[in-house]
């Protein structure tokens, strides 16, 4: 038993570390698969494949949202750092706290329409011109990838006051401001 649970927390540890990566990776390589097929089909054999065009755009949307979620994991989204970093600590702190928290704001907003916008789409069916799917399936990635990325907010904030909160919150190790360090 104990086996399964070791087992168990590996493989969370690792979809919780690749998820997002593994899901733009293949998303970008479908549609440059499709870009490459349609260059192809277009100037070796001189037709086009119809379908490559819609699915390259629906591969690079879900691409950027997978994106858009592993940059916020990774502390990887534009902040004005500099400003921020050369701030007194407790200040810096709160201005931090307060853009993550109108961010997440923004992100539960954007979670709340995505998902009223699928239940339109859920009501009414509306079907894809090329590749003949509903579009409900390719338009979750709204509400999904916002989720995600409220998700990897809410987890750096958990990380931080779990680490002791010796560091700026959600800005990059590389990035926060030196302690003086006499000389020796």
């Amino acid at each position: 038993m104990k086996t399964e649970v070791t087992h168990m927390s590996k493989l969370w540890g690792i979809v919780e570390q690749r998820f997002e990566e593994a899901l733009s990776c293949f998303f970008l390589s479908v549609m440059a698969c499709c870009v490459f097929a349609q260059v192809v089909a277009r100037y070796v054999f001189n037709t086009a494949i119809t379908w490559t065009e819609e699915l390259s755009g629906f591969s690079m949307v879900w691409a950027v949202y997978m994106g858009a979620s592993l940059a916020v994991r990774e502390r990887f989204h534009v902040r004005i750092v500099i400003g921020v970093v050369s701030l007194p600590r407790p200040l810096a702190i709160g201005v931090i706290i307060l853009s993550d928290l109108c961010w997440m704001a923004f992100n539960i907003f954007m979670v709340w329409y995505g998902i009223e916008y699928l239940t339109v789409l859920w009501e009414k069916v509306y079907i894809s011109p090329s590749l003949h799917i509903d579009q409900k399936w390719p338009q979750m990635i709204v509400a999904i990838g916002y989720t995600l990325m409220a998700v990897r907010l809410a987890q750096i904030y958990y990380l931080w006051f779990k680490e002791g909160r010796h560091e700026l919150p959600g800005i990059p190790k590389e990035s926060q401001p030196q302690k003086d360090v006499p000389n020796e």
